[in-house]
């Protein structure tokens, strides 16, 4: 089957129960996409297909109808997304094994909404877990890229 991650359509041969989380680090070895707990709870899996955050845990790649975009996709060391760049303003990561998938879940709301409310924010944040408690610093982090878009 071929599936399109990042712009480039790969050729994969899975069987179609296959979680598109182990498709992105097994087989074509992107690895900014993270294995946290398996059951869609803690986000640390959260890609884009098609521009939505989904948790790649849960998607088997036969059910994969859109684009998929990971960390690796969603900016370049020389041109970062907004949230990107809000995420090195605020020093948002402390151990970093979750910023992929809550950096891949803004983005998402932001998609959506480039003025979240921080109840908005709190509410679409809170099936991303951050053990490092770093919540506060990912609030404003999204608030920064908001205001960033809105001025763009």
């Amino acid at each position: 089957m071929k599936v399109s991650v990042n712009g480039k359509i790969h050729e994969i041969d899975v069987e179609p129960e296959m979680p598109l989380l182990w498709v992105l680090r097994d087989e074509l070895g992107i690895t900014g996409v993270k294995y946290g707990c398996g059951i869609a709870q803690c986000g640390a899996c959260t890609v884009h297909v098609d521009g939505t955050a989904i948790r790649s845990c849960q998607l088997q790649v036969g059910d994969l109808d859109g684009d998929v975009t990971t960390i690796e996709g969603l900016g370049t060391p020389q041109s970062l997304h907004t949230v990107q760049s809000a995420w090195v303003e605020h020093q948002v990561a402390q151990c970093g094994y979750c910023q992929s998938g809550q950096i891949m879940q803004a983005a998402s709301l932001l998609d959506q909404d480039n003025d979240p409310s921080d109840e908005k924010i709190d509410e679409v944040m809170s099936g991303n877990l951050c053990r490092c408690g770093t919540y506060p610093r990912i609030r404003a982090a999204i608030k920064t890229a908001a205001k960033n878009l809105r001025e763009a």
